[in-house]
This record gives structure tokens, C-alpha cells and sequence, in this order.
């Protein structure tokens, strides 16, 4: 067992006596798109063929205490105002979560349109567990991911019934399950439902391991990141890590040949960086980034509490290189090409008040280059 110095895991944990959670699967809806569910960045925004920059967070719903969520998106806000146009952020890339507790249409107004009214960027999505659960209690009817497909999923760009706010159209993305098509990177959005641990079906199963081939044909000069609601590793006292995905993943890398180059995922509401080390000496990155604006924020488990292990097969060579709990942040990707393919930079930004003024100071900074090493 291995230990930061506040005495916290420094490496993935598992939480024991997990229940089985799969009687909550729902049944996905419709794509909107035809398959193989891909979406060209160039059919919403021009994106430049040798450096652009993206934000990415996760869970920013809530309703007890919004205020997590405005300083978010006012933060994203302003970090692209204040950049030139060649270095601000292009897009919003959501990890899930974006309302709570279970994806009803009436909920977005104050947990989505409202605070993201000024975000001047597309915003992209994957959806979370509660955005994919349903209220049994809700007076009108519903299905699972009803209004999340309407808002993120639709067959053409226009005003959503549900917003009060007519400025932010409906996004085309062709399914729930979906890749988005940059000139520098393909981001595989996957859908990993409600249970706790996550859940998917063998149709998606199919569908990822063949996306993952058609990809890994275009490295290195594009990268493959990878989105995923349930964090695979962590080390938090809320979750932990999910067996049932880092299973699955790893089955489809094997089974695909092709490894990304990043994954990242929300559900736990902190911020994780993990290096996992494979046989080959590559290395992959997996980030949690779900500190997005939900008020509970979750610690690390201490290494003397009982209810969590780190003696798993599934967690050996992976170990925790970053991290920043009980604060609210986003990220910001830059990709770059280079002489032997594309460099990923990354920045994480935690909220912080200075003198009464709301700021950001950068928690983590990472940077990937194409043979896959770090440089930290």
C-alpha cells in the first residue's frame, strides 16, 4: 500500500462491498445520425489543422448550490475573451452531469442554459448517469435521455422547446455514443449509463472496437482521446475505481490493436491525473475532471480507512501523478502538430478568490508528446 504524504492512496483504490446496480440500465433512444455515429468538427466550427485549444469538465449540475456551476462557465468565459482568437479555447467538451438528479427537460434552464448563456463556444457532450436516470416521481412522463437527446442529439440545429434562452441551438451530435472528428485529434464519446460503476451494452461494445480501428489508422498524426462518464481509476471516497470499465476498455484495446492516447472521464467530483503502465513501456493517461460545479466534492480515501483496497490485478501499474480535491475547475487542452505528430498540452484550473475577486490558478499542467512519455 502506497500513500501521499497527507496520508491519502496515491494510486487507484477500489471501494468494497459494491452492490450490483445493474438493475438500473436504461434502454438507450435512437441515434439521430446515421451509423458509424461521427460528427466533422468543421460541419459546426473551423478548427485550425496545426493548433487548437479546447476546455473539458464534468458534472456542473446542481441546484442546492448553483453558484459552483456560474463561477465555472464565468471562468470559461472569460479565459476565452481574454485569449486572441488563434489560442483561445474553440469548444466545451462535457464529461456528463450536466443536470441533476435525473435529466428532466425543466431542470436545464437553471442548471445549464442559464449559467452557460454567455459561453461563446460549441458545446459538445457525453451524458452522465443522472442525466441518463428517471424521476418515477415526475408528473409527465418521460424516457431515459429524453431531454439530454434533445438538446445535444437532434437531427438539425435550432431552438430547443424547453430554454428559455433561444441563443444556444441544439447540437447535432448522431447518437449518445458518438466520435467527433478534429484535424488533430478523434474524440470517441462513449456511454457508460446509470449504475454506479457504469454499464455497456455489447452493441456499443461492437461499435467502439470498431471505431477504434478505423482511428488508430490515422495515428500519430491524429490522437485518439477517449470519453467516458465513470472514471475507470480513482481514488476517492465516493466511487473509487470501476472494475466493469477499466474491463471493458482494456478487452477493446486488445481486441481493437489500438491503444489512445487519452482517456477521460467525470462522475467523481475532484480532479485525478493517473499514468498506467503497460508491458510495451507506453504510457496512457487517464483523467478525472468532475469538479465542474456540483456542490459535493469528493476527498481522497485515506490509505487506514478499511472500506477501500488497492489490492486489485485490474490497478497494478497505474499510480496517481496529479491531483486537486475539494475545489471546483476545468481543464483546458491544447493540441499541436509537430514534426513526428501531435503534442497535447494540458492545464488544470482551480477557482480561487483573491482579495473578494474571483480567479483561476493552474493546479496541474501536463504535456504528451507523440512517443507517449510526460514530461512530468
Amino acid at each position: 500500500m502506497s500513500s501521499t504524504p497527507n496520508n491519502t492512496f496515491d494510486r487507484p483504490i477500489i471501494k468494497l462491498n459494491q452492490p450490483d446496480e445493474n438493475y438500473k440500465v436504461q434502454p438507450l433512444p435512437s441515434p439521430t445520425g446515421k451509423y458509424p455515429y461521427r460528427l466533422n468538427s468543421n460541419e459546426i466550427i473551423s478548427l485550425p489543422e496545426d493548433k487548437f485549444s479546447f476546455h473539458v469538465v464534468g458534472d456542473t449540475g446542481g441546484v442546492r448550490f448553483p453558484e459552483g456551476q456560474k463561477m465555472i462557465a464565468s471562468q470559461m468565459y472569460e479565459q476565452i475573451v481574454a485569449e486572441d482568437t488563434k489560442s483561445a479555447p474553440a469548444f466545451l467538451y462535457h464529461l456528463g452531469d450536466v443536470v441533476y438528479h435525473y435529466g428532466e427537460a425543466e431542470q436545464y434552464n437553471e442548471q445549464f442554459f442559464k449559467p452557460y448563456a454567455q459561453y461563446p463556444a460549441p458545446i459538445f457532450a457525453i451524458a452522465g448517469n443522472h442525466d441518463s436516470d428517471v424521476n418515477p416521481s415526475n408528473p409527465i412522463p418521460y424516457h431515459s435521455l429524453d431531454a439530454f437527446k434533445a438538446v445535444f442529439c437532434d437531427s438539425e440545429r435550432r431552438e430547443i422547446s424547453f430554454s428559455k434562452d433561444k441563443r444556444r441551438k441544439s447540437m447535432v451530435q448522431p447518437n449518445i455514443y458518438w466520435t467527433l472528428k478534429t484535424p488533430l485529434a478523434n474524440i470517441i464519446g462513449l456511454h457508460s449509463n446509470v449504475p454506479k460503476y457504469g454499464f455497456i451494452d455489447d452493441n456499443q461494445r461492437s461499435w467502439f472496437i470498431e471505431e477504434l480501428k478505423v482511428a488508430g489508422k490515422e495515428q500519430p498524426g491524429k490522437l485518439i482521446i477517449i470519453t467516458i462518464h465513470h472514471a475507470p481509476y480513482s481514488a476517492d471516497v465516493n466511487h473509487g475505481s470501476s472494475l466493469a470499465m477499466i474491463t471493458f476498455l482494456e478487452n477493446a484495446f486488445k481486441e481493437s490493436g489500438v491503444r489512445p492516447d487519452l482517456v477521460m472521464s467525470g462522475h467523481v467530483h475532484n480532479y485525478q491525473r493517473f499514468h498506467k503502465m503497460y508491458p510495451d513501456g507506453k504510457v496512457l493517461p487517464f483523467i478525472v475532471c468532475g469538479a465542474g460545479g456540483f456542490d459535493e466534492l469528493h476527498a481522497l480515501a485515506q490509505t487506514d480507512d478499511a472500506a477501500y483496497s488497492d489490492e486489485n490485478e485490474l490497478l497494478r501499474n497505474v499510480k496517481m501523478h496529479n491531483y486537486s480535491t475539494m475545489k471546483h475547475g476545468f481543464l483546458k487542452v491544447t493540441l499541436r502538430r509537430n514534426d513526428t505528430g501531435v503534442l497535447m498540452i494540458g492545464e488544470y484550473f482551480t477557482l480561487m478568490k483573491d482579495n473578494g475577486e474571483l480567479q483561476t490558478e493552474i493546479s496541474d499542467q501536463f504535456e504528451y508528446v507523440v512517443e507517449r512519455n510526460f514530461n512530468k
